[in-house]
């Protein structure tokens, strides 16, 4: 038996943040991960081999087709896939390492294997080899993350027809990858392998791109993608998928019904979403409630419906990123050890990390009409930015919403260079309740992108400088 102020249940960035957290608060803790590397999805089968891969054919495809525009020749530029793949596999060997010496630096114990709780105060762990031990705990929080969701008779075997773990290590570029789902990971995967030459369908089975982004930038963001070479087919649905040693054909029909037809291609990547990951750890026989979705039911201060048993992360509702899933892990622990704590929900960023990158935070356009919110708009492109225009760089624009009485921020969308970067300023307007007008007043560095933000912040008002 061995007994702990908190028992941490997955190693991703909510539980490896939560558990380094609560150790300095000065708690006992110990965290549970099956897999055999610390950080969970994200280091280890998402956002970070993904941006790596994102990082390695962007340079290849400026090389390829942008390197001569700027005076700069290069000979015969090949492809050497499995070199890329070596160092995607090393950046993430890396980062795992480095968790895990974060952890010895904070005497945070990690126990490898399946986590199963057993009561609000004892966490079962059954290691892949040997015998299973029970953990003895005041607290419980689970951070087990989520999966990809599934498609109905399509089959996945991660090497023809593959979600976003299998597109991180295909073994060849495929001739036409079809990409099921036009959200933010599917799009960063097909801007991957199509950057490297493969044909990219994207299927959709909404009437846009991006789902839930503002549908201004999302028009903006399909037509720039298409300019890239990819090709989209929205309001269609896939009923079916089959194999052959080379090839996979899907049939598709229109998403209100109709006439199916067949496409074919080399690979498959589904990429429709994501669903909470609970398997396995007892939530129904402890009586921990779920909504009808799968995701656990939590109060103001992250607790189940199970006193001492706590949930972050996509398991939970709320937008299923890692840097949400941290910052619930430190303000849950820092409530546990009787601090407050608090997460604006608004003041999240969303990053697709494609070229041109995309970012947002706060409300949309669609949003702040649907609640009756009266609002100004401020644009300002890319095309009108000194910075961008030298960087050869001037698809997309900024825009800002600012409420029309008070003139708070209320939500701001970059499409263009950097915009990941960029949205951060606005993240902080918002999160400090801000005005455009606060913005607008802020001298910003020249020759500089950030000059986009200050001009879209005077657009507000109607007093932009430089158009």
């Amino acid at each position: 038996m061995s007994e702990y102020d908190l028992v941490v249940i997955g190693g991703g960035p909510g539980g490896y943040v939560a558990a380094i957290r609560a150790a300095q608060l000065g708690m006992k803790v110990a965290c549970v991960e099956k897999r055999a590397a610390l950080g969970g999805t994200c280091l280890n089968i998402g956002c970070i081999p993904s941006k790596a891969l994102l990082q390695s054919s962007e340079k290849y495809a400026e090389a390829t087709h942008e390197l001569a525009g700027h005076g700069v020749k290069v000979g015969d530029v090949k492809l050497d896939l499995k070199t890329m793949m070596a160092r995607k596999d090393k950046v993430v060997t890396e980062l795992t390492g480095g968790i895990a010496f974060l952890f010895k630096k904070n005497k945070v114990e990690h126990i490898a294997g399946t986590g199963t709780i057993e009561s609000a105060t004892s966490v079962k762990v059954t290691p892949e080899k040997g015998k299973a031990k029970t953990l003895q705990t005041k607290r419980i929080l689970i951070s087990t993350g989520s999966d990809s969701a599934p498609l109905p008779g399509v089959e996945i075997d991660e090497k023809q027809i593959v979600t976003s773990t299998g597109a991180l290590s295909l073994a060849k570029v495929p001739k036409h990858l079809v990409v099921v789902g036009a959200g933010y990971i599917g799009l960063e995967m097909a801007s991957v392998w199509g950057r490297l030459g493969a044909q990219i369908t994207c299927v959709e089975f909404l009437d846009r791109i991006t789902p839930g982004m503002d549908g201004e930038v999302a028009k903006n963001f399909q037509r720039i993608l298409k300019k890239q070479g990819m090709a989209f087919r929205l309001k269609t649905k896939v009923t079916g998928a089959k194999k052959t040693k080379t090839s996979v054909t899907l049939t598709v029909e229109p998403a209100a019904g109709g006439d199916a037809e067949e496409i074919k291609c080399d690979a498959v990547l589904v990429a429709i979403g994501r669903r909470p990951y609970t398997e396995g750890l007892g939530l129904e026989a402890l009586g921990v409630e779920t909504d009808n979705r799968g995701f656990i039911r939590i109060d103001d201060e992250f607790m189940t419906s199970v006193p001492g048993i706590y949930a972050i992360g996509d398991c939970v509702p709320g937008p299923m990123l890692a840097h949400k899933a941290e910052d619930e892990g430190v303000v849950c622990v820092e409530m546990m050890a009787g601090q407050s704590g608090h997460i604006d929900y608004d003041a999240i960023p969303g990053i697709v990390y494609t070229w041109p990158e995309v970012a947002s935070v706060g409300k949309t356009e669609e949003a702040l009409k649907e609640a009756g919110v009266e609002y100004r708009v401020g644009k300002f492109p890319f095309t009108a930015n000194s910075r961008a225009r030298a960087n050869d760089t001037t698809d997309g624009f900024v825009k800002i919403l600012a409420d029309t009485k008070t003139d708070a921020v209320l939500g701001a969308h970059i499409i263009g260079p950097d915009a990941g970067g960029l949205i951060h300023e606005l993240v902080t307007v918002i999160e400090f309740g801000g005005s455009a007008e606060d913005v607008a007043r802020i001298c910003h560095g020249h020759p500089t992108l950030n000059e986009a933000v200050k001009e879209a912040a005077l657009a507000v008002d109607g007093r932009p400088i430089h158009i």
